[in-house]
């Protein structure tokens, strides 16, 4: 795959010797990275190698210990960026709110920050929800909803942004195997019609390489790897090896069924 050339709703990304500890104990160790404008760019690694607390460095939610984020040259930190760079995060929850229905979801930060009289809310509303395959789903409760649909209304929620760089925390997670499929390609089909650089965090081996265009491999707080999917799966890393091959060791040591 490639993102779209020359797309102005995209940006590009820049992490250099990135460091971040919690009570002295490392998480990032010396993170260096880049994301080239238009990217889908999926970060992966086990539980616990420090994917999602990049993700929040990257965003700006935390501040790293040392090292610098730097997006289209400035660094995520700047105040002035926030008002021509827009940037919009789909997290592992959702973080949905379960009182309101799926339209106030979606058209909440647009509601809260009086961007829109109502009526153009509803419209911005129903556009994002039809591009995330849930049209005329406004009035409905997220209650109702499966663990699929929300993930997909949490997407609609963020598109509203308009955003320049989406960034999904593990987006299939506790997901069946369809709604996972479901979410990554509606991953990549945003990806290519909005024109946002995309980076999504995950330790789905599978989805990560089915949707990239580039992929880094994250373990123990390093970064050991980038490249295109086929890359990655052909490194000769052993860290990497062993994290794309655990599967298939689990299941060729099973017992045989009787």
């Amino acid at each position: 795959m490639s993102g779209p050339p020359n797309n102005r709703a995209s940006v590009g990304l820049r992490v250099t010797d990135l460091h971040k500890s919690y009570d002295g104990n490392p998480v990032l160790k010396g993170i260096n990275l880049e994301v080239a404008p238009g990217e889908v760019f999926v970060l992966m690694g086990p539980s616990g190698s420090g994917k999602s607390v990049l993700l929040r460095q990257l965003i700006g939610l935390e501040t790293p210990d040392s090292g610098a984020v730097n997006i289209d040259g400035r660094s995520v930190s700047d105040p002035t960026l926030r008002a021509e760079c827009r940037l919009a995060m789909v997290f592992q929850s959702g973080a949905l709110l379960t009182s309101l229905t799926v339209g106030a979801n979606v058209g909440l930060y647009l509601a809260e920050h009086r961007l829109h009289p109502p009526e153009r809310i509803a419209e911005i509303v129903s556009d994002k929800l039809e591009l995330v395959g849930l049209k005329g789903q406004e009035d409905r409760q997220v209650s109702e909803l499966s663990g699929g649909m929300r993930k997909r209304v949490a997407i609609a929620r963020a598109l509203v942004m308009e955003p320049h760089l989406i960034l999904y925390d593990e987006p299939t997670s506790e997901l069946d195997p369809l709604s996972a499929l479901t979410i990554a390609e509606e991953i990549v089909h945003l990806n290519r019609r909005i024109g946002a650089t995309s980076i999504v965090v995950t330790h789905e081996r599978e989805l990560g390489l089915g949707i990239a265009d580039r992929v880094g491999v994250l373990f123990g707080g390093e970064l050991l790897q980038t490249g295109k999917p086929e890359e990655i799966r052909h490194s000769r890393v052993p860290a990497i090896q062993k994290f794309l091959n655990v599967n298939f060791r689990l299941k060729s040591s099973s017992p045989s069924t009787p």
